[in-house]
């Protein structure tokens, strides 16, 4: 891309502090990746642990973050290094069997939770009084315009805008005023409850933080974008600052539900209970900027779960995709986006369907899967004949190996606890 090679040529032959501003042209898909997850699934799995357990998962959310930052790295360097997408290594080094459950798979959940990101976007209008059948028709369309309609320069501008409306959360966190000596004390001292609820919301909240999709929409962003192997430095602090932002988002959400809604034991199901829920206790702008996150937060995602898709179903089959292209060139690519954006649109639509019920699906199935996905991934970025110097130290697979291992534990357990029972 002619800009992105301008920018590199100039970062050599200017001061300082242009160096730094013509770097940050180079930022965004780390950025923008990190924080589509925080959507209204992810919301209210976040709402659904303060609620519910009060500060006892904080804790879990530090670690968590710690394997966001590492795995969204790998597929960052995976991305620059190789020049290609991940359903396409996963095609190429296991087979088009593999690509092709590993894509069934990935659809499914894309489907559910792009359903639940325009099910999030009316129900924080619904709070305003603008009913579904307004808002979904309208945003749908928007969304569609602002993918097909430009380069991934503007949209990736529009992403970035949206990204930093979830500072609507961290001021409603601070609007209630918490106890901060016991937020940060169970933010480092583990508690962990044996119970089938207890770990069915862990893997959820597990789930909704490190998703498959975030790989493939991450590593496909780079590509698209033109970012290389020289682009590296510059991409780590992208996807390390996009992680660390997203999770400081999800904390204070967290936060804000486990100061107010599990001291009375209130319990939710919807982000958009949370949101009605909190006014009693911390006061009408709350509410507002609770809801204002929500729609932000349902536009972001609902515009990346079809694109993620696309983008990886168009790599595992070799179809052309980018959004730099057009629709001649493109087209299975783009019909793929709008094929999923308009299913996604419709089903919160459909009389008596629990988009609840979809929607927590949604992210077990992420839980669930990532394992998977992370060992493809492991097994890609460790092989020498792709990566070359590239490939991951020996922290970064005890981490990703750690975790891998802590969700198949956690799932089994979880399992198990439906022939014996573990507690309530």
């Amino acid at each position: 891309m002619t800009w992105l090679r301008n920018v590199r040529e100039r970062l050599h032959t200017h001061p300082a502090w242009v160096r730094l501003m013509l770097s940050l042209s180079v930022i965004g898909p780390g950025l923008v990746t990190a924080n589509a997850d925080n959507d209204p699934g992810g919301i209210t799995t976040y709402s659904t642990v303060g609620a519910t357990f009060g500060y006892d998962m904080l804790w879990g959310l530090i670690l968590v973050t710690i394997s966001l930052v590492v795995i969204q790295e790998m597929a960052a360097r995976l991305g620059t290094v190789t020049g290609r997408g991940l359903a396409d290594l996963i095609r190429e080094e296991f087979g088009v069997k593999m690509a092709f459950l590993a894509m069934l798979t990935l659809l499914l959940a894309n489907l559910a939770t792009t359903a639940s990101e325009f099910a999030g976007m009316a129900a924080s209008l619904e709070i305003f009084g603008v009913p579904r059948w307004v808002t979904i028709p309208i945003t749908a369309v928007v969304v569609w315009w602002s993918v097909t309609a430009g380069s991934y320069r503007r949209l990736e501008r529009i992403f970035l805008i949206l990204a930093g409306a979830f500072i609507t959360y961290i001021l409603s966190g601070l609007l209630i005023r918490p106890d901060w000596g016991m937020v940060l004390r169970q933010a480092v001292v583990p508690r962990f409850h044996w119970t089938p609820s207890f770990m069915l919301l862990f893997v959820g909240m597990v789930g909704t933080t490190i998703t498959p999709w975030m790989q493939f929409y991450l590593q496909a962003s780079v590509v698209d974008k033109g970012l290389t192997v020289q682009d590296l430095h510059y991409v780590r602090w992208d996807v390390t600052i996009g992680s660390l932002w997203s999770d400081l988002v999800s904390f204070f959400i967290i936060v804000t539900t486990a100061a107010t809604l599990f001291p009375h034991g209130i319990h939710i199901q919807t982000a958009e209970d949370a949101a009605r829920a909190l006014e009693p206790f911390a006061g009408a702008y709350a509410t507002i900027l609770f809801a204002v996150g929500l729609f932000a937060a349902g536009f972001l995602a609902a515009a990346i779960l079809p694109l993620s898709t696309a983008y990886a179903l168009s790599e595992a089959f070799g179809f052309e995709r980018s959004v730099n292209r057009s629709w001649k060139e493109a087209p299975v690519f783009f019909w793929l986006f709008t094929s999923i954006l308009g299913i996604g649109a419709l089903l919160p639509l459909i009389p008596g369907l629990s988009l609840v019920r979809m929607m927590l699906f949604a992210q077990d199935v992420n839980g669930f899967l990532l394992p998977v996905i992370l060992i493809f991934m492991l097994r890609l970025v460790n092989n020498r004949r792709l990566m070359g110097t590239h490939t991951n130290g020996p922290v970064y697979n005890v981490i990703v190996w750690v975790t891998v291992l802590f969700l198949v534990l956690l799932t089994l357990v979880l399992l198990g606890s439906t022939i014996l029972p573990l507690g309530r």
